[in-house]
């Protein structure tokens, strides 16, 4: 209790705390290179000591100016809390509004080392996914929120909070931008310089926004997209013994693991960061774990058997093939994925047999020169060391990394071996590095591959499906538990009321979703849980968590988010907005405020919203507003794009509330019409 009432006293400056550096047995963020000039190197120590008094400024500036030039951002880990940081009750946290300690509460989820992904560079996922800039953000905004009232809004800058302004009770508590760069200068380079700076940050999609929830939401996610994948590409509902192989364990990539085992397949994920690797083995979200590429390829053609007593592989049964029982298993084979392609390549060119179903990556290729993606060509260390030592030979080694990558999936492909686009920006790079993923005919945001949006989840998305979710902040499994149950008797309503084929498949989906998360014990950090619904079930799940609050079921406020990953989250040509075909892929239409967020960067606009449940009409007015609106405004969209599913979902809601009108689009002309106009 002392020490969050210490943390929310502002800036620890008499005495200073003392310099640990960079903690030892922690995972530590890649060594950038923003190439600044000295002028530029001046600047982003005078913006760095803006922060602190004079009298504390001397000591500051050498360090500072150390942990810039070796590290190639100041990220201040002088002032790095000792505290244990985590998700605490919402109750402990010394605040004037439940908004603001619900708020705090997702900030230390996000740096929690058991859910952050480099918690000390305050990184939550993606590799560069900034909470904040600095540690000294951290402190003043925690100081801000403890004395934030209701008739006050919190305005955050790219992690630097800009201060409290007054409002009113029906505003919002906490606005974020984060990223915003005026178009013309969002280029990569430029980002690097800005951020060394410290003017600007990534905030991914729900880490600057104090949203993240562990990578309990990407499993999720990635169930969803393994089992329609499923559906679409090899036609069945049953995925055992149908292999899935990718890359990516470190952030939200760790999910793909423990999404093969829930959907039954056989999952074999590539890694090159043993802490990584180790730690999701640690977490039981991987079953196994290997270096050595013999034994993927025995374990996908073989059943081993374990011993009782001794407890490794002992003997190799070549009669029983573990694809043939059907069995299910997440394999995490510690190498280069391109290896691994280059293997089950050799094996089909061999040997005739095609050891691979599905397959994807999910490395962070939005950022590949940066620690995204490490090439074939070195080893994880040699990597880091060229990335800071070298950029242009780092980036040249990845883009010839990403043709060789391609080169294995195009053979594969060339048999019934279905692999997509995870929106992470591979195919992207893969093309920018000029391999062969040209698809004939199609516009820009096309490739060979499809992006999984268009393929996968995008009718889903046009039907109002998505991310919706929630966090108890009492940090009670219990009410959790509850909540679990609300919901899934909300959507058990939903199916009885005899909903349509495709909306009933999906509440199913997320019934079944919900019963295994329990079950696999997804939760890391907060007591989360995450579903994909429609307007409807969105809107009666929140009811029913609001209820459940005003009668004492559930014992503290309950915090709503979505990821920006939904119908009306994300403006990105390349992954969300990837099936608009009416040129308006490129066009942002985001909206922002917690109650929302925004982050933005070159390739995406995200925009995001927070809303905090405490049991009262007004928490059920809002809640009531804010997700009608947030929905019908994606699938309003994707209906004028042309898309005949959000045509027919956004007309059914205009017809079940009279208030919300919609521009409906009409057919446009037959072909040969248009031809002839553009003719004459």
């Amino acid at each position: 209790m002392s020490s969050l009432q210490v943390l929310c006293s502002g800036l620890p400056l008499r005495p200073l705390p003392e310099n640990r550096g960079r903690w030892a047995g922690v995972p530590h963020a890649p060594v950038r290179n923003p190439s600044l000039s000295p002028e530029e190197e001046q600047l982003a120590l005078r913006n760095a000591l803006r922060y602190f008094p004079p009298d504390v400024q001397k000591l500051l500036a050498p360090e500072f100016a150390q942990e810039l030039r070796q590290f190639g951002h100041i990220y201040m880990y002088r002032f790095c809390p000792s505290i244990e940081m985590r998700a605490y009750p919402i109750h402990q946290y010394p605040c004037q509004t439940q908004a603001a300690a619900a708020i705090m509460h997702m900030i230390m989820n996000n740096l929690d080392p058991a859910v952050a992904q480099f918690p000390q560079e305050l990184v939550t996922y993606g590799g560069n996914g900034q909470v904040f800039s600095n540690w000294a953000q951290f402190w003043l905004t925690m100081s801000y929120l403890s004395k934030m009232t209701e008739e006050q809004t919190l305005v955050m800058y790219s992690g630097h909070p800009l201060g409290l302004f007054p409002s009113s009770p029906a505003a919002p508590r906490l606005v974020i931008t984060n990223g915003m760069v005026i178009p013309n200068y969002s280029s990569r380079t430029e980002y690097e310089k800005l951020f060394a700076l410290g003017v600007t940050m990534y905030g991914q999609m729900t880490a600057g926004s104090y949203c993240y929830i562990g990578p309990q939401g990407i499993v999720h996610g990635t169930v969803l997209t393994v089992l329609n994948a499923g559906r679409r590409y090899l036609g069945v509902e049953n995925l055992a013994g149908k292999v899935f192989v990718t890359s990516g364990l470190g952030g939200m990539s760790g999910a793909q693991a423990k999404a093969a085992a829930i959907v039954g397949c056989i999952g074999v994920i590539a890694e090159v960061d043993k802490a990584a690797l180790a730690k999701r083995h640690q977490q039981g979200w991987l079953m196994e774990v290997t270096d050595s590429l013999d034994h993927c390829i025995a374990r996908l053609r073989y059943s081993w058997l374990q011993a009782v007593r001794h407890g490794p592989v002992q003997c190799l049964m070549p009669d029983r093939e573990a694809r043939k029982r059907k069995e299910v298993l997440s394999l995490g084979y510690h190498g280069n994925v391109v290896d691994l392609w280059y293997r089950l390549v050799h094996e089909l060119d061999t040997t005739g047999e095609l050891l691979v179903d599905l397959g994807s990556d999910q490395t962070s290729c939005h950022n590949p020169f940066n620690g995204g993606y490490y090439p074939v060509q070195l080893s994880f260390s040699e990597a880091q060391s060229l990335m800071a030592s070298n950029p242009e030979a780092f980036k040249h080694l990845v883009q010839e990394s990403l043709r060789r990558h391609v080169s294995a999936i195009n053979r594969l492909a060339q048999e019934k071996f279905f692999f997509w686009d995870y929106g992470n920006a591979f195919l992207l790079e893969a093309k920018r590095a000029g391999a062969d993923v040209e698809k004939k005919g199609a516009n820009k945001t096309e490739f060979r591959y499809p992006s999984y949006v268009q393929h996968i989840m995008g009718d889903i998305f046009s039907q109002g499906f998505g991310p919706f979710r929630w966090v108890c902040t009492s940090g009670d499994p219990q009410d959790l538990a509850t909540t679990d149950q609300l919901a899934t008797s909300v959507l058990e309503k939903a199916i009885a009321d005899q909903v349509k084929a495709s909306v009933r498949l999906q509440y199913a989906d997320n019934i079944r979703w919900i019963q295994e998360a329990a079950k696999h014990q997804l939760v890391v950090g907060s007591q989360a849980r995450i579903l994909y619904s429609d307007q409807r079930g969105r809107v009666a799940i929140a009811m029913a968590i609001n209820q459940a609050i005003a009668s004492g079921k559930i014992k503290a406020p309950v915090v709503l988010s979505r990821d920006h990953h939904d119908v009306s989250g994300t403006d990105s040509p390349f992954r969300e907005t990837s099936n608009i075909y009416d040129g308006s892929a490129f066009c942002a239409v985001q909206r922002v405020s917690w109650e929302p967020s925004a982050s933005h960067r070159g390739e995406v606009i995200n925009g995001g919203f927070g809303l905090v449940l405490d049991g009262t009409p007004e928490a059920e007015r809002k809640a009531k507003m804010m997700l009608s609106w947030d929905v019908s405004n994606g699938v309003a969209r994707r209906c004028w794009s042309g898309n005949p599913k959000a045509y027919e979902i956004i007309c059914q809601t205009m017809q079940e509330d009279s208030s919300l009108v919609v521009t409906l689009p009409h057919e446009v002309a037959e072909e040969c019409v248009l031809q002839q106009a553009l003719q004459s």
